[in-house]
């Protein structure tokens, strides 16, 4: 008897905190990564993806009125804006120390991510260690992290360029500035696919390494009491596999 009310009574103890929320947070402002598609990219001036729609849904569960998307440019500027407070919540963000001084990770991730490396076709070369890209260009996008450990291993053994945008990325890679590109796989190949360049790069079969793409409310966001309710939105959203239905839709809708 106690698991059949364990589901209403759970959500009675939390409506205080989400009427103190919402009151305080009439609008929640939300942004993600330009070109990081399915998972998310700009369009009309807003943040569109399967990651967007995620949040989207979850926040007006939680009883927000209005969510407002907004594309700041850049991933740099996005995460930027959040760390001052001018967003309140970013998705599609790896965790790393850094970004936990100004970010609230929402717990689960609701996403594995795998990063690649990318190069020429034809100018492959073997890959099996992060030590193998030792003595080679590389280039990724600006403001990327691939996590604590292959950041700190990037920045004292690597020389990786930074390119201000994907497709300035991949022109570096093509024009030969760089031996090879860091990316995540399921943007770098739609990108390549959206800038005709398919046929010129390939992905090596080694991936750098998978990482939990998260939630995150800044810590100046006047949001923050969502946080609770949005965990639970996340934790059921992941159970019942609709990121997987978000990303498939999505990806559909860019292939048209």
């Amino acid at each position: 008897m106690k698991m059949k009310f364990l589901g209403p009574f759970a959500a009675l103890l939390l409506l205080p905190a989400l009427v103190a929320a919402q009151s305080a947070c009439p609008v929640l402002v939300i942004t993600g990564h330009p070109t990081y598609m399915p998972v998310a990219w700009a369009a009309d001036g807003k943040i569109a993806g399967a990651a967007s729609e995620l949040v989207t849904g979850i926040a007006k569960k939680s009883g927000v009125t209005t969510v407002a998307s907004k594309d700041y440019g850049s991933w740099e500027s996005a995460q930027a804006a959040v760390a001052r407070g001018e967003a309140d919540v970013i998705f599609g963000i790896y965790k790393n120390d850094e970004r936990m001084t100004w970010l609230d990770y929402v717990e689960p991730a609701f996403m594995m991510d795998p990063v690649s490396v990318v190069v020429r076709k034809g100018d492959g070369f073997a890959y099996a260690l992060w030590d193998d890209l030792k003595g080679r260009k590389g280039v990724t996008n600006a403001g990327e992290s691939f996590g604590t450990a292959f950041d700190g291993f990037m920045a004292k053994n690597l020389t990786v360029a930074r390119a201000q945008g994907v497709d300035k990325a991949f022109a570096a890679l093509l024009n030969k500035s760089a031996d090879y590109l860091i990316i995540g796989l399921y943007p770098g190949s739609l990108e390549a696919r959206r800038l005709g360049i398919g046929s010129k790069v390939e992905f090596l079969a080694k991936e750098i390494d998978s990482f939990g793409m998260y939630v995150g409310f800044s810590k100046k966001s006047k949001c923050n009491e969502l946080k609770a309710a949005f965990a639970e939105g996340l934790k059921q959203q992941v159970a019942d596999g609709r990121v997987k239905v978000l990303l498939d839709a999505a990806r559909r809708q860019l292939e048209k």
